[in-house]
């Protein structure tokens, strides 16, 4: 029972460690992020390009996707200029996926120092520099202890037997992901625990691609939320990132098989493959869609937008 609690005290400090570092880099750039956001996506590409750059700054796909529903509801920004930033959303979150596979242990407790005391300047400027670096001591602490706390949490029968489970089953692995990724609310921290079960070996790694492809689906949850109360332009924004990820697991599903026997050419740990594979899949997906961006719009409005026929 210890070991889980430490498990969820771990992915509690992930996330405020993702949630302090998207902070201190918004406040950094200020209100630029959202003048980009309304100005560059003019045509899907650059709404892509643009989306792609201000998530991995944020490094939060979520937090992309919140702003821009934030600025449809105002009527900042139209349903169809949505279209290439949610594409972009999908890459830029591959960064943090990423980022999560360094080895920066030497520098953990120097940075958690540095940005403590940073934190405690009046100077904003500081002080967001020093909520960066504490937050990326924070996750990298918080994977740290993902790593350890995954073989004790595998000698315990139930998780053991679970784990087990999903191995043999694909779609259990990808529900497993999404729900999961749904009440953690972060497709990162989801990864991250799937990388510490694939060094200890209780994970082979195809489960570990499902999973991944399922925290995709599960990371869209905070945008359906958001786009709650927001007006038929917002939800439809909503729904277009959901049916964008589902695509792409519908897509990629197949290939996992192809995925797992050649990981070993993209790099020799698992947890590393894991990271490029998701790479993959986000970059694939959302190139695939760009060219019918338009006609993806139109669908999700075919979908979502019929209004009810008068009756006479």
């Amino acid at each position: 029972m210890l070991y889980i609690l430490l498990f969820v005290l771990c992915i509690l400090l992930f996330i405020f460690g993702m949630t302090i570092i998207r902070f201190a880099l918004f406040n950094l750039s200020a209100n630029k992020l959202k003048g980009w956001l309304i100005k560059l996506t003019s045509t899907p590409l650059k709404g892509m390009l643009t989306g792609t750059f201000i998530t991995a700054l944020l490094q939060s796909s979520t937090a992309v996707m919140v702003i821009t529903i934030g600025l449809i509801s105002a009527r900042i920004m139209t349903f169809p200029q949505s279209i290439g930033i949610i594409l972009g959303t999908n890459i830029g979150t591959t960064f943090k996926t990423e980022l999560i596979t360094f080895n920066i242990d030497k520098v953990l407790v120097p940075f958690a120092i540095c940005g403590a005391l940073l934190i405690l300047l009046k100077n904003k400027k500081a002080r967001s520099i020093g909520m960066l670096l504490f937050g990326i001591s924070s996750v990298f602490a918080a994977m740290k202890g993902f790593e350890m706390l995954a073989v004790p949490l595998t000698s315990m029968s139930f998780i053991n037997n679970f784990i087990l489970s999903i191995n043999d089953q694909l779609l259990l692995s990808l529900l497993t992901g999404t729900i999961m990724t749904a009440i953690i609310q972060s497709s990162t921290a989801m990864t991250g625990i799937a990388m510490s079960f694939l060094l200890t070996g209780s994970l082979q790694l195809d489960a570990g691609i499902a999973i991944v492809l399922g925290a995709n689906i599960g990371t869209c949850i905070t945008a359906l939320i958001a786009s709650i109360g927001g007006g038929k332009e917002s939800r439809l924004a909503a729904f277009a990132h959901v049916w964008l990820n589902v695509f792409g697991v519908l897509l990629f599903i197949p290939l996992i098989p192809t995925l797992t026997d050649n990981a070993s050419l993209l790099a020799d740990t698992k947890n590393v493959q894991l990271a490029h594979i998701s790479v993959i899949f986000n970059v694939a997906t959302s190139i695939i869609v760009l060219p019918f961006a338009t006609r993806f719009g139109k669908m999700i409005l075919f979908l979502h937008d019929r209004k009810p026929k008068k009756t006479t």
